[in-house]
């Protein structure tokens, strides 16, 4: 058997002659190590960065709603297109693998491209077509560069196999997320180390504070010393008043007794405000609107006209550019060269109306209305059958008819 050619890096440097240091590096950010240092002094992994409940918020909200969006093969044809079923359609939109749906295999892929820049799948090839897609978590893989023929390769590391195996590029789907061109996307996790550090001190710092500082609602205050034994009665009747559902009764103070309501101190309510402008921080980095984790800015409201605008910013700047990174990764990697001319795949972002029924009739009234759409394929939106005869053919609406021609079909 020949010997295989040595691996080097982007950069011409023999694998084998890098630091762990270096290698960390051209691994894109392995989260599971220290990656960055950090001015909080925190140690920024994925397992850390993960217990900010931003981070973990903008990764789910975003891997969840790309992932239930339905995805289908199409054919360009002179007609317009055509919907494909076959063993591909199959493989991406009904069973990617033999243990995950397509919404849970999309949803981890799109979940390690968010946190790491990169997602992998090995695919499995029978007959010269795509069988399965096989995760495999982004901090295992690292892409490498063959010297003699400048061959993309990835180089896997099995738990528990003493040698990394190296798979070609035909056999690896791999999603890349933003980057400046390079063979990794880059990792939020890793270059926004300095804001999920101060994140993470802040949430622990807050948590020292109402876990073990003296937080007290308010004081009793006396002119007179009181002995230990008095101490404890009052101690009984203060309790007597504690407590929600004794909330507004009324408290008899004798022997000079006064009670002072405490409030937070200015340095405490100055770091709860750092907490704040930590999660708009972190949701900057995934590219996330604040409003789509439930934060909104002091004064701002949850709901009206300007929030469903930010939502729809979010879906065209954000959701579409990753869902338009994956269809043309697909149609790449999975689809025949002969074909990728006239064959794609196409996620149905349509399906971001369903929840909304005000935005959904008004597209559908448009579509129908303008001769885009017959009244029959607006019901196939809806999962209604089809009426047949006119409800299939394509109309549009008019104004000022003669009302002769009202009862004539042209």
């Amino acid at each position: 058997m020949a010997k295989p050619a040595a691996i080097m890096d982007l950069y011409g440097r023999p694998m084998a002659a890098l630091t762990k240091d270096q290698r960390l590096t051209l691994q894109g950010g392995d989260l599971g190590y220290h990656v960055a240092a950090n001015a909080s002094g925190k140690t920024v992994t994925m397992s850390s960065a993960l217990t900010v409940s931003a981070v973990w918020a903008c990764i789910s909200r975003s891997a969840q709603a790309m992932a239930a969006l339905p995805i289908d093969i199409y054919r360009k044809t002179a007609a317009g297109r055509e919907k494909l079923s076959g063993p591909l359609d199959d493989l991406i939109g009904l069973s990617p693998n033999s243990d995950q749906t397509p919404v849970e295999f999309w949803e981890g892929m799109l979940s390690w491209l968010l946190a790491t820049g990169n997602a992998y799948a090995e695919i499995d090839w029978i007959n010269g077509r795509a069988a399965a897609l096989l995760p495999v978590p982004s901090t295992q893989v690292r892409p490498i560069r063959n010297t003699v023929t400048n061959e993309l390769m990835y180089e896997l590391r099995d738990p528990g196999s003493a040698r990394p195996r190296v798979i070609p590029q035909r056999e690896m789907l791999h999603l890349r997320g933003w980057g400046f061109g390079g063979d990794e996307g880059m990792s939020p996790i890793r270059w926004g180390t300095q804001s999920l550090g101060a994140a993470m001190a802040a949430d622990e710092a807050s948590g020292k504070m109402f876990g073990s500082g003296m937080q007290a609602s308010g004081v009793l205050k006396s002119n007179q010393r009181l002995d230990d034994a008095q101490r404890g009665q009052l101690q009984k009747i203060m309790e007597s008043y504690s407590g929600s559902t004794r909330a507004g009764k009324l408290m008899i103070l004798e022997a000079g007794l006064e009670f002072e309501q405490l409030t937070l101190n200015p340095d405490d309510a100055q770091m709860l405000e750092t907490r704040r402008f930590s999660i708009e921080e972190v949701c900057r980095w995934f590219g996330v609107p604040p409003m789509v984790i439930g934060h909104s800015a002091e004064g701002q409201t949850m709901w009206g006209t300007g929030v469903e605008q930010i939502f729809l910013s979010w879906m065209q700047l954000g959701i579409n550019p990753v869902l338009k990174k994956i269809e043309q990764r697909i149609r790449k990697a999975l689809i025949p060269l002969r074909e990728q001319r006239d064959t794609y795949a196409e996620f149905n972002r349509e399906a971001m109306l369903q929840m909304d029924s005000k935005a959904k009739a008004e597209f559908l009234r448009a579509m129908t209305t303008n001769g885009i759409m017959s009244r029959d394929e607006a019901r196939d939106k809806l999962n209604l059958q089809r009426r047949g005869g006119a409800a299939d053919d394509l109309m549009v609406q008019t104004a000022m008819s003669p009302i002769d021609m009202l009862n004539e079909r042209i």
